[in-house]
């Protein structure tokens, strides 16, 4: 807080926040830079209000968070988790762990943009059948039908969410629409924590409508929901969706090209 006057832009994570109060002491900012995608740790009306320039990188992690969302979905779904957990423990529980595959399965992608989409051409390539939910039209030359979000719920046998956090979007997922999704519906969250209600879908799983939730991010980070991350259903990352080298790499260059479009 005591430096911040003295900088005309900052270049911040997830991690990072920058709340009103700090928008206030930074008398000299003209622009932040989220070197990612989600702008949730930033205060954006008070920026506005200060005439700051808000920018992202959103191109940059496509790749490496699709990915980790289909390895979360797979790993849900052959129970990859309980199966390496229980050879550490020195178990053999073949006969126990029957998964299921994801070809010819239907997968309902909440929120369309460049990551969902990228999900949806690894989903169509094993097979899948892509359904999607978003408040704008979908473009794409990718079989994907956009639906209605009760449709959604209704057919979908999993369901990723790729959705940023807003006052619109948090808790999209909760006791409601819980109860409108299939028997034994598979959860994949890696895009915030906040879109999927944390104790509904503890409940979910609890009660079986829930069949397995592939988790990277978290309403608190770190969190302290140790009841749902230990549940034996629940494969659990520390939000390591863009955490890969050329994704980082990536970023930075979009920031360095940001940076000098406005100020070289």
């Amino acid at each position: 807080m005591k430096t911040i006057p003295d900088f005309n832009a900052a270049v911040v994570r997830s991690a990072t926040k920058i709340t009103r109060n700090v928008i206030n002491a930074a008398s000299n900012l003209e622009l932040i830079i989220r070197a990612g995608i989600g702008l949730d740790n930033i205060d954006l009306a008070a920026a506005k209000e200060k005439g700051i320039d808000v920018a992202n990188t959103p191109k940059a992690t496509t790749i490496s968070v699709a990915e980790h969302t289909f390895g979360l979905m797979l790993g849900a779904v052959r129970q990859h988790g309980r199966g390496n957990l229980s050879m550490k423990e020195h178990k053999w529980e073949k006969k126990a762990l029957k998964g299921s595959e994801l070809y010819g399965k239907t997968l309902g992608i909440i929120g369309s943009g460049r990551i969902g989409l990228a999900v949806a051409q690894r989903a169509i390539a094993f097979g899948m059948k892509a359904i999607a939910y978003d408040i704008v039209d979908i473009k794409t030359d990718l079989d994907v039908k956009q639906v209605s979000l009760d449709e959604l719920l209704e057919k979908a046998d999993v369901i990723s969410l790729h959705l940023p956090l807003t006052e619109d979007t948090r808790h999209i997922i909760s006791d409601d629409e819980f109860s409108k999704m299939k028997q034994g519906v598979v959860i994949v969250n890696a895009a915030r924590g906040g879109v999927v209600d944390e104790k509904a879908l503890l409940k979910a799983l609890n009660e079986g409508k829930v069949k397995a939730a592939a988790i990277d991010v978290y309403e608190k980070e770190p969190p302290d929901n140790f009841e749902l991350i230990e549940h034996q259903n629940v494969i659990a990352t520390p939000h390591i969706g863009a955490a890969c080298a050329e994704g980082q790499r990536r970023a930075g260059l979009e920031v360095v090209k940001i940076l000098k479009d406005r100020y070289l």
